[in-house]
């Protein structure tokens, strides 16, 4: 091997691709033959060494992974104040409870019809538990026109009312919007001309907008979404796993102990 070679191939490996050594500056103190004979040698390594790539994006997952964490603890240290003492969500269960589940749904989301069981059960059987739940529309036109429906029904509903509410809603068959959340408002005895009054308010669009905002801010993909404790959990995981977080939460104020 060439003086030159012994010089600069740690260099070279430690970076791993070419591409990466060419953007480092070194790449000027070679020659073109230098430069092309190291990058074959670069391709050889990893040929015969492939698992070093695995490794590689391994590590990556891993950092992403952690960064993804890192920027949504930072999004619930900043937005949980919002989320749980500005009067904008829904509260449910036991306003004073112990420990606090809050819920984003989509109400033409399948799994949170699912999910709506796993919800109701909790109420049933914990009777220290704060329930928050905050619409979410990501799927489509007719979903933000159940939610602006459903945030302005907060203004004749509360409680077990709200959740009577909340559960046909989820209930309906078919796609819901606007007709379908006035007409569960209407069998309920809502009044419709308030109704359609409060949704016009700019504090309605604007709980909304919120709710978006911290969607986007903890990367919520889809729904349900929870966040039990400082940690987000996705997906309808069903009962039991959020009867454990529950649990846990109340342990050791996280959603696993351990």
């Amino acid at each position: 091997m060439s003086l030159f070679l012994k010089r600069f191939l740690p260099i070279v490996l430690c970076v791993g691709l070419s591409g990466l050594w060419a953007q480092s500056g070194h790449a000027a103190e070679l020659t073109a033959g230098q430069q092309s004979e190291i990058k074959a040698l670069i391709k050889d390594y990893l040929v015969k060494n492939p698992e070093i790539i695995q490794e590689a994006l391994n590590e990556l997952e891993k950092r992403q992974t952690e960064n993804e964490k890192a920027a949504q603890s930072k999004a619930l240290t900043d937005w949980l104040p919002a989320l749980t003492q500005s009067g904008r969500s829904t509260v449910l269960g036991n306003p004073k409870g112990d420990v606090t589940l809050i819920e984003f749904f989509d109400y033409n989301c399948g799994y949170c019809k699912k999910a709506l069981t796993d919800l109701q059960k909790l109420i049933d059987s914990d009777k220290n538990l704060r329930i928050i739940i905050r619409d979410f529309p990501v799927l489509g036109p007719d979903s933000v026109e159940a939610a602006i429906v459903a945030v302005a029904a907060r203004q004749q509903l509360s409680g077990v009312k709200y959740l009577e509410f909340h559960a046909k809603l989820l209930e309906s068959k078919g796609r819901i919007g606007k007709d379908r959340a006035f007409s569960v408002a209407k069998d309920l005895n809502v009044d419709l001309t308030k109704l359609q009054k409060d949704m016009d308010l700019a504090e309605t669009k604007a709980i909304l907008s919120e709710t978006m905002q911290i969607g986007d801010a903890l990367r919520l993909q889809g729904t349900p979404a929870y966040l039990i404790g400082q940690e987000v959990v996705f997906g309808a995981v069903g009962y039991q796993s959020l009867k454990e977080a529950i649990d846990a939460t109340r342990k050791c104020g996280k959603s696993q102990c351990g």
